[in-house]
């Protein structure tokens, strides 16, 4: 039986994952400091496997270049001792890390079903309008950035918009305008 397969259309095809959420590896700056280093090495000595310390090394990174970046990637490898594509995974899965720069203020509004039954899509068109960036986006200033989020719990209060991560309930376009 031959090894070799006819594949007619293999030159056409094609693999990109461009925006699919990946880590900004264009942006190789970082703020990370011996000292974050350290701060990185007692997480992990809080817990029985230093890898579980994952998830708040990853707060830090965050806190300190205001995204997951590049460099933070390593260090959080290097100190938990598992792979880059490990602590990538993670980084990327959860929708609570930021993945390329954020803006001073985050906006995020949640379009998940109550929300976006009582108004959350109309909210999230309003906001975007107002700011001029779509969802996933900062605007060039970089004063904001806009997210769609998932539910907050706070189904009786809906539709939620959230910034700087306090909730703004009961949210209608008029009261987003004023707010922003």
């Amino acid at each position: 039986m031959s090894e070799e397969f006819d594949f007619p259309y293999a030159e056409e095809f094609r693999s990109d994952f461009t925006g699919s959420g990946g880590v900004d590896q264009t942006d190789r700056s970082t703020n990370i400091t011996d000292e974050t280093i350290e701060e990185m090495r007692s997480l992990a000595a809080r817990y029985p496997e230093p890898r579980s310390a994952l998830l708040p090394i990853l707060h830090l990174v965050q806190s300190v270049d205001g995204r997951v970046s590049p460099a933070g990637i390593e260090a959080a490898a290097e100190v938990l001792g598992i792979t880059e594509a490990q602590v990538s995974g993670a980084a990327t899965f959860y929708t609570m890390y930021k993945r390329r720069p954020a803006g001073q203020h985050h906006i995020g509004v949640c379009t998940t079903a109550l929300c976006a039954i009582m108004g959350g899509d109309i909210l999230m068109d309003r906001v975007e309008k107002k700011l001029g960036v779509r969802e996933g986006q900062t605007t060039p200033d970089g004063k904001f950035s806009l997210e769609r989020i998932e539910c907050n719990a706070a189904c009786d209060f809906a539709p939620i918009m959230m910034v700087n991560w306090e909730f703004m309930d009961n949210m209608t376009p008029a009261k987003a305008d004023e707010l922003l």
